[in-house]
């Protein structure tokens, strides 16, 4: 479906995607499930063909995109029907890299950027805690002073690239005196530093290619140099690119919803019952066209979002209804497909199924769905 928001540079660069997804990625989907990972090779390629670096500025090796940028590539992630591979790419383009493009030194900008464009470097962000997920400001690892540098002691659970990563965006408190919203900052923290282990991989309901690990830092010392931005800011930066999180996440959520449905049509299409097709069961088929015109609406209230984002407008509530609204309508959307195809729909390994259990994390992570409506509620 085409829309207003994308030009022709977008066109091709969704195109471009497609046709990588398609090749690369969907033929392998099931050997990575099973396997529990993401081929590292994969990822090298896809920085060498340059997927990595749409939002990295042109001067470190980037196209300089924006927001919709982001929306245009996390659909066709979701396309994939592999949930585990999408947040894998997100995470490092769109979740944690930004910490450094729209926060960190000149110093750090040269010295990671262009490696994080290529590939070089994956990149996490580690915030949620065992007793800190939606309240940020509820975190409890904490970041004391020591020579030229910090020392950070702390627990991060739930962390996507985890134990892949070469650089760990860690937020940790630097000043407990204060109101936690006042006290945060962000660390670079590098794979292989002393104190620094993903103590366990996290076995998940879905997203089972995708290492999400249990991440522990004892005495962990990281040089002044690696504070991004600056010192108390954290919570600010975290708030920041939450827009942009939850936009790329709820782009990867609508290319699922989008993938899934065309796959129930086929399906459906070609399924005798009681002589005919499921398609021919006009209940079947008007709740498919309704699914579809949902999805069709919530795509573009999505990309207008990312478009206001882009323009430099407050997109606080735009944004936080994408996220309810997308988060909760993949769910709705998969339910079905999974009824419609009846017991194969019930079957691991089929993309629907997987799919089901894929996109129950869409209410949840990156801002429940709870949350969201406050803070839409809140601009009414």
């Amino acid at each position: 479906m085409s829309s207003i928001y994308i030009d022709d540079d977008l066109g091709a660069i969704r195109d471009q995607v497609r046709q990588y997804v398609e090749r690369e990625v969907v033929p392998k989907v099931e050997e990575w499930e099973a396997q529990g990972e993401i081929p590292a090779g994969l990822l090298d390629e896809m920085g060498k063909l340059g997927f990595f670096g749409l939002r990295v500025p042109e001067e470190y090796g980037g196209l300089g995109l924006g927001h919709v940028a982001t929306v245009v590539f996390a659909e066709e992630l979701g396309r994939s029907t592999c949930g585990g591979f999408a947040i894998t790419v997100l995470v490092h383009t769109d979740l944690a890299t930004p910490y450094v493009t729209n926060f960190g030194s000149e110093a750090q900008k040269e010295a990671w950027l262009e490696k994080c464009a290529t590939g070089e470097l994956i990149t996490a962000i580690a915030v949620t805690e065992p007793d800190a997920g939606s309240d940020v400001a509820a975190i409890r690892t904490a970041a004391r002073r020591d020579g030229e540098g910090w020392r950070l002691n702390g627990t991060k659970m739930f962390i996507t690239n985890g134990a892949i990563a070469d650089l760990v965006f860690v937020a940790a408190k630097t000043n407990p005196d204060v109101k936690g919203s006042r006290g945060i900052s962000i660390f670079a923290v590098e794979r292989g530093s002393d104190g620094f282990a993903a103590s366990r991989a996290l076995d998940k309901m879905g997203w089972h290619s995708s290492n999400t690990a249990e991440l522990v830092l004892e005495d962990v010392w990281v040089p002044a140099g690696n504070l991004i931005g600056e010192e108390n800011r954290g919570f600010y930066y975290i708030m920041t690119n939450f827009q942009n999180e939850r936009l790329a996440i709820m782009g990867q959520a609508l290319g699922e919803a989008q993938r899934a449905l065309e796959v129930t049509v086929g399906y459906v299409k070609e399924r005798s019952v009681f002589g005919s097709s499921l398609w021919e069961k006009q209940g079947i088929r008007q709740r498919i066209a309704m699914r579809q015109a949902q999805i069709d609406a919530a795509r573009e209230l999505t990309y207008r979002a990312a478009w206001l984002t882009d323009r430099g407008e407050d997109s606080v509530r735009e944004v936080s209804e994408v996220k309810a609204l997308v988060g909760e309508l993949v769910n709705e959307v998969l339910y079905d497909c999974v009824q419609f195809h009846g017991g194969m729909g019930y079957i691991a390994e089929t993309a629907v199924e997987r799919l089901y259990r894929d996109v129950r994390i869409h209410s949840i992570g990156g801002g429940a769905t709870e949350v969201m409506l406050e803070e839409v509620a809140k601009r009414l």
